[in-house]
């Protein structure tokens, strides 16, 4: 984990929220975030991101290459000084999901993986810290849209209990690309707008 100085640098987002901590987002350092990526993607509970197989050096690529499009972003989401979830958001329309609906002007994709927990799980954790990061993600945008795999009916619901609207399945085009090759993918269409923020 990085030092205290070191944790106050970089913050893209910042938000103090009473009884819960401080949220806060940085962007992911693939050198020095690789083996904390490592080890939550390739744990069974990851299992829908599709990385559970994947070595090291593999991660590594992937975020080194996410680190070079200016089209996706991937953040380290901390409470505190404690990180707790990646949280990447994207252009539609320069993503192979732009294949499988009408991407309008404003549009923001997002995926998610919380971190794992020591001990019992925190009731509400998940409610209190999701919607600060769609407040991140909608900053200068319209609209959020999401892809999760169609046979996570546990995200799906968490995604209709936070205020999503679920659309259709989609079959999400696999990619040739050699350095972030992406499987086919059958994935549920989700949307959701800044009116289903909740009242801090």
């Amino acid at each position: 984990m990085l030092s205290g100085d070191a944790l106050r640098t970089g913050w893209v987002y910042e938000q103090a929220v009473d009884g819960f901590g401080t949220v806060r987002l940085r962007p992911v350092d693939p050198v020095e975030d690789v083996d904390l990526i490592h080890g939550w993607v390739t744990e069974p509970r990851a299992s829908f991101w599709g990385m559970g197989e994947l070595s090291r050096a593999q991660v590594l690529g992937i975020y080194r290459h996410l680190d070079a499009l200016p089209t996706h972003q991937a953040h380290l989401a901390y409470r505190d000084d404690t990180p707790v979830a990646l949280f990447h958001t994207y252009e539609p329309a320069d993503d192979r999901i732009s294949a499988c609906y009408p991407v309008e002007p404003g549009d923001v994709g997002i995926h998610l993986l919380l971190g794992p927990t020591p001990g019992a799980a925190e009731a509400g954790f998940t409610s209190v810290l999701f919607p600060e990061l769609l407040r991140h993600a909608l900053v200068g945008h319209r609209r959020i849209v999401g892809e999760p795999d169609a046979r996570n009916a546990k995200v799906l619901a968490r995604l209709e209990r936070t205020g999503f609207t679920l659309h259709h399945e989609i079959l999400l085009p696999a990619t040739t690309d050699p350095d972030f090759s992406q499987v086919e993918k059958l994935a549920r269409l989700v949307f959701f707008s800044p009116d289903r923020l909740p009242a801090r």
